[in-house]
């Protein structure tokens, strides 16, 4: 990432909360990374003003409680957190997911790979679009 702003993972698995952090290591990319288990906690994470703001979000699809299309649903009509660039990072290769998460304002959708070493390239892939683009 370009900054030193930290990274929010809204994710429930943790094995792939282990990969996201593997990769992102691999990478080089030292930025704080905050892990939440759903949207309602994501949230929460969010209006809490001791907690930092991210610089990005990486957002599960399929989660308990909020899901990743439930917490768009409300993060992008929240004037505090709207411009926060949301990249849903997801198993879920449905066209529905895909359509209504850009819709609700992700900047992006990735799905994740089985392959390890195509999970890096996907993160790196995330790393290098936001260290290129300009942030409001």
């Amino acid at each position: 990432m370009k900054s030193d702003k930290s990274i929010l993972l809204v994710e429930d698995d943790k094995v792939d909360v282990m990969t996201v952090k593997r990769a992102l290591k691999e990478i080089r990319v030292t930025n704080k990374v905050y892990v939440v288990g759903n949207g309602e906690e994501a949230l929460t994470f969010l209006h809490e003003p001791s907690n930092e703001r991210p610089a990005i979000i990486l957002l599960d699809i399929n989660m308990p409680k909020m899901n990743g299309i439930e917490f768009l649903k409300v993060a992008k009509n929240d004037e505090e957190i709207k411009r926060i660039p949301t990249i849903v990072l997801t198993t879920s290769r449905d066209d529905w997911d895909r359509v209504q998460s850009f819709d609700l304002g992700a900047a992006g959708y990735m799905i994740k790979p089985v392959d390890y070493l195509q999970f890096v390239e996907v993160m790196r892939t995330i790393d290098m679009y936001w260290s290129l683009s300009e942030m409001p």
